[in-house]
């Protein structure tokens, strides 16, 4: 365990260097996405099975079923999801600082990685408090929905609108890694099923609603602001892995 926990703050580290961006607003034009109510079908779905998880016997059911089906399999936990929640959005800079452009400019997609980050992150605290669900193993009530999933997720559709113009792969390289976070909180008894669902359709959700009032945002809060310092970099306090973002505009 001492190896495996050595080799995920190296590569934490690595990707602080990466990923770590401190620039002026590029040249690209800045994009936003537009409305489609399609796009509300698999976060919706994922969001409402996960709600109608707290109270239906048959889903807690399956939530216990694999609950034990993993608990069977494993003898040690992996805590690679502490890191991995991050790195689909981290991508995004780390793509931009090697030169591979996405969609929007540096300020642009930071403002909407910010009100996503605040949309998500408001939700599952909020959620968290109200369902009261008791954790896997035993260590709280605040189980419901998966934060680490959320943030996973909301980074995955993030990695998604900016490169699906460049690769397809990109995004579908971010919803693996989003999905195997996932698959990790249960691996390591700190989520159910249904936590996961709902942690990745609100991450989901956050994302695209932060694209679809990107253009107000912008025009509300940063009419003023053509150009911008920033500064994305992961960071690490000696319990709790973490993303800092500023901007100076």
């Amino acid at each position: 365990m001492k190896c495996i926990k050595i080799l995920l703050f190296v590569g934490f580290l690595v990707s602080s260097l990466t990923f770590g961006q401190k620039t002026k607003t590029d040249s690209l034009p800045p994009s936003s996405l537009p409305f489609k109510y399609k796009s509300l079908i698999i976060p919706t779905a994922l969001i409402t099975y996960g709600i109608i998880g707290l109270e239906s016997h048959q889903l807690k059911f399956i939530n216990s079923d694999i609950k034990n089906e993993i608990s069977e399999h494993i003898d040690t936990k992996f805590t690679i999801d502490d890191i991995s929640q991050y790195s689909p959005f981290l991508s995004v800079y780390g793509l931009n600082a090697i030169g591979i452009k996405g969609k929007n400019n540096f300020k642009d997609r930071t403002v909407v990685l910010g009100t996503a980050y605040l949309i998500m992150g408001t939700t599952v605290n909020v959620v968290k408090k109200v369902s009261n669900e008791e954790r896997p193993d035993g260590s709280s009530k605040n189980s419901f929905p998966s934060g680490h999933t959320a943030t996973a997720f909301m980074g995955a559709e993030f990695l998604y609108q900016e490169y699906k113009d460049v690769s397809v792969w990109y995004g579908i390289t971010g919803y693996v890694v989003a999905a195997g976070t996932g698959f990790f909180r249960m691996y390591n008894d700190r989520h159910w099923l249904t936590d996961v669902t709902a942690g990745a359709g609100i991450g989901m959700l956050s994302t695209k609603i932060a694209y679809w009032i990107h253009p107000w945002v912008k025009r509300t809060l940063f009419k003023d602001g053509e150009t911008m310092d920033g500064l994305v970099m992961p960071f690490y306090n000696g319990k709790e892995w973490g993303v800092g973002i500023s901007m100076g505009f």
